[in-house]
């Protein structure tokens, strides 16, 4: 029997598993440095302010307080993924509540949280904006003078012509007037998304030490070590060479943790000390001042023909990037990858753009602002086929979109299986069937999306004792990464998976990686591991003594032709006289290739859809004045067990599967349909329509109320 046989589709049991149950498992905020001091921020209380002045003086006499550094030590450096804009410390200007003003590094937190209370900052408060919308006009305060100064800006994407404009997005294919000269129907809907936090339980920790060569020691909470080196290093002006970031496990991310943080302050406060300095970031840090996701105003115009052909589209989304777009890794949201959506238009246009704001620094979430143009493209479906008089399922069929079509943004697609997913949702949702009575409904709504390719590696290791190692340079965030290596190695070499050992390395012991993202790690990851065990076929067939090494780095093409789709259908009971929204069921279908881990598989459909829930009923975080006035853990209303309803998964298994042996993405598929089936099905149930995010009781309320029709 081949090992590939009876390893590769086995649910295997995560690796990292007994460590995480027993605590074992090291996480930044574990590190713990001989001499390591404790560091805090001192943030801005205001939106938008000029600093006129600083004092320490107060603060650095407080006993145990070895270091206070301010934005004067660190004028004219900038951090950022991509466009550097956001200052590690303010030196002349605030731009939201939470910005960072100065920091303190203290023998305990009780002597630094009092050091930071005796910082005394005069501001100059300045008129500030919150809404995206009101952002771009002409007499809004101006955030950022020149973008294109910043080092990283994308100059070809920037919108210098918008007010306060950060980057514009924008596709067209066909003739749009045309199209809609053609259409006998032509409806326009306006969409509005709050901003959530991810979601993570552990707060973003960043630990600095300074070897006596000067060599820089880095620990953090980052699914990208490489890229927070160099991060750091481009903010501080010191050479990437100079930094090693270690090995330590993430609890969480979400998109949310791609970046160094307060890596850098840490730096600052560590060679003022010249003691190891650790920063943890509080919750309400992380819910208030971290990288949220982005409010979004999304307008959709559509014609459509009696028959239900869908004839032009025209989409106009205002992303709120709040006061920096330093947080997102190209400076804009990756929606390429998605907008086309699964429906055949000859005839589009599409615009996205960020918009500076005076609220935090937006970043990104799993499928960058996928979950927010979902809702409005799935809800503007539904609107369409209501005003048809057509079932929303059969609209949907009529235009879908079949290998070898373009897609609306004019992409050949060789790869896309979504009737048959859509189809197996709807079977499975007992779509068409009899409704239990009044306030009970059924929505559905789909999500495709491609995935990133980048560059991977690995270094694998032949052992004396017949056994292999792997060091991967890919961090496991919660995925089982490392399980799956440890899979196609066994399956690779024919071994066992106990004669297989996978560890994840530091910055100076692996090729580099991107990190996880765009639902590529098994497809990059994945690619370089069976590629470093062809080349240790071939060397041990030529001869080779054991042990030998062999180091792989690996660019994966990033494919434009192939789009991976999932459906789902909710089913919901509302209470007609509160607006009250019990969630009742939820079905979700996906388009699959070879399942290396079927647990792991299913684990991440199951987290998606939980995560999609809350982002339908229960998340936001809402501001009044540019403050987050819900911004910790009891108010930030994440699902609970208590809270999710009954799921459903249908797996639909098709060729076309570009990860090692015909595996497919699954990483982002399953959290962005969620919402706009919720709402949906809400609509379906009461005759009415909310045009919002979460989907609350007040919400259905009012709509009901109001009689604003499905």
């Amino acid at each position: 029997m081949s090992s590939q046989s009876s390893i590769i589709g086995q649910s295997v049991a995560r690796i990292d598993g007994p460590a995480k149950v027993t605590g074992e498992t090291l996480y930044a905020g574990d590190v713990i440095l001989p001499g390591m001091l404790c560091g805090k921020i001192l943030r801005s209380p205001h939106p938008h302010a000029r600093i006129r002045s600083i004092d320490t003086t107060a603060a650095e006499q407080v006993p145990g307080v070895k270091a206070v550094v301010t934005g004067q030590d660190a004028i004219g450096c900038l951090f950022g993924k991509v466009l550097r804009d956001l200052p590690l410390l303010c030196w002349d200007r605030v731009r939201y509540i939470g910005d960072r003003v100065a920091a303190v590094a203290a023998e305990t937190p009780e002597a630094a949280d009092e050091a930071i209370r005796l910082i005394e900052v005069d501001y100059e408060v300045l008129p500030a904006v919150f809404d995206p919308m009101e952002a771009m006009q002409a007499d809004a305060p101006l955030l950022h003078d020149d973008v294109a100064a910043y080092e990283g800006a994308p100059l070809a994407l920037l919108a210098p012509d918008v007010h306060n404009g950060q980057t514009r997005l924008s596709w067209s294919k066909g003739d749009l007037a045309q199209g809609f000269a053609e259409a006998d129907v032509v409806l326009e809907h306006s969409f509005t998304i709050p901003s959530r936090h991810q979601g993570y339980i552990e707060p973003y920790a960043s630990v600095v030490a300074i070897d006596d060569d000067g060599r820089i020691q880095a620990w953090c909470s980052s699914k990208a070590p490489f890229r927070a080196r160099r991060q750091t290093a481009l903010s501080l002006g010191i050479p990437e060479e100079q930094f090693r970031v270690n090995v330590n496990a993430v609890g969480g991310d979400f998109g949310g943790k791609g970046d160094g943080r307060d890596l850098p302050i840490a730096y600052l406060l560590a060679k003022a000390a010249n003691r190891p300095v650790k920063i943890i970031m509080s919750s309400v840090e992380e819910l208030t001042a971290s990288n949220p996701t982005h409010y979004t105003v999304v307008k959709i115009r559509s014609g459509v023909t009696r028959d239900g052909r869908i004839t032009a589209r025209e989409v106009k989304t205002v992303h709120a990037s709040g006061a920096y777009g330093a947080m997102k890794p190209r400076a804009y949201l990756s929606t390429h990858h998605y907008v086309g959506g699964g429906y055949r238009i000859p005839n589009t246009s599409f615009e996205f753009l960020q918009v500076y704001t005076n609220t935090t620094p937006a970043g990104y979430f799993r499928a960058p602002g996928a979950h927010q143009y979902t809702f409005a493209l799935e809800s503007h479906t539904d609107l369409l086929a209501s005003e048809l008089g057509m079932d929303p399922a059969k609209f949907r069929q009529m235009n879908l979109l079949e290998q070898g079509d373009e897609d609306a943004l004019g992409r050949v697609q060789e790869v896309v299986n979504i009737r048959p997913v859509l189809d197996a949702a709807l079977a499975a949702g007992n779509w068409g069937k009899p409704k239990n009575g009044p306030g009970h409904g059924r929505g559905v709504a789909i999500f495709g999306r491609q995935i990133g390719g980048g560059i991977a590696g690995a270094v694998l290791t032949a052992e004396a004792d017949g056994s292999f190692s792997v060091i991967s340079p890919t961090v496991d965030i919660g995925t089982g990464t490392h399980t799956i290596e440890k899979q196609i190695v066994a399956s690779e070499m024919n071994v066992t998976l106990e004669q297989v050992r996978v560890r994840p390395g530091d910055t100076d012991s692996t090729p580099y990686d991107e990190g996880p993202r765009a639902s590529r790690v098994t497809y990059t990851e994945g690619q370089a591991v069976v590629k470093a065990c062809a080349q240790m076929r071939q060397a041990i067939a030529d001869g080779a003594t054991l042990p030998l090494t062999i180091t792989v780095e690996h660019t994966a093409e990033e494919r434009e032709d192939i789009t991976y789709f999932s459906a789902q259908v909710a089913e919901v009971d509302v209470d007609v006289e509160t607006g009250q929204v019990k969630v009742l069921r939820l079905v979700t279908a996906h388009d699959v290739g070879t399942i290396i881990n079927p647990i792991a598989h299913q684990g991440q459909i199951d987290g998606g859809v939980i995560t999609g829930f809350g982002l339908g009923v229960t998340e936001e975080l809402v501001l009044d004045g540019g403050q987050v006035i819900n911004g910790n853990l009891g108010d930030y209303k994440l699902p609970s067990m208590a809270d999710i309803p009954s799921l459903e998964t249908v797996l639909v298994h098709a060729e076309g599967g570009t990860g090692p042996y015909e595996a497919k993405a699954i990483g982002e598929l399953a959290n962005n349909a969620t919402a706009a089936a919720i709402a949906n099905a809400v609509a379906d149930a009461v005759g009415c329509r909310v045009l919002e995010l979460p989907v609350t009781a007040d919400r259905v309320y009012k709509a009901i109320r109001l009689g604003i029709l499905a």
